[in-house]
């Protein structure tokens, strides 16, 4: 498992400078344990160059650091994709397994181990840069005899790293 982690952040890091954009986002999120300290959450996620990239859908790797203003911290690596809509939209999901540490024992989500799950909307400008709004879902997939898991809802900026 650890070699197959180490594969993963290799594959996703590798090559920076063919990225496809650093995303930063602040919004709300939401414990479904009524004893957590719900509140503010930030983040930063890379998106790799795609690996599959077809005129309207895009398949590529991705890393996400999200920051909760309790001090609880996610670092997830997974698959992104990215549907190009009309007008310069698009529709954007993610699904990234990783580590959860939490700060205060009120917000645990029952494990380390916690997936978080994306849903976003987006416009794209004319500078390659965007505006989405996104939710997300963490949880623990049921592996652990605990678990609440945790929704936000974030706007997030999209900067493109150029080539």
């Amino acid at each position: 498992m650890r070699d197959l982690w180490g594969a993963v952040i290799l594959l996703a890091t590798s090559n920076a400078l063919a990225a496809q954009d650093w995303i930063v986002g602040a919004g709300f999120a939401d414990f479904s344990n009524g004893l957590a300290q719900d509140g503010g959450i930030a983040l930063v996620e890379y998106h790799h160059k795609p690996i599959r990239d077809s005129s309207d859908f895009q398949l590529g790797l991705g890393g996400a650091f999200t920051v909760h203003g309790t001090g609880d911290l996610h670092l997830g690596v997974g698959l992104v994709g990215q549907l190009t809509l009309s007008n310069n939209w698009f529709f954007e999901g993610s699904v990234m397994p990783g580590v959860y540490l939490e700060r205060h024992a009120r917000n645990d989500l029952g494990s380390a181990f916690e997936i978080r799950s994306l849903i976003a909307l987006g416009r794209q400008f004319a500078n390659g840069s965007g505006l989405s709004l996104a939710f997300t879902h963490k949880s623990n997939a049921s592996i652990a005899v605990h678990k609440p898991g945790v929704n936000a809802l974030l706007l997030r900026w999209h900067l493109p790293i150029r080539d």
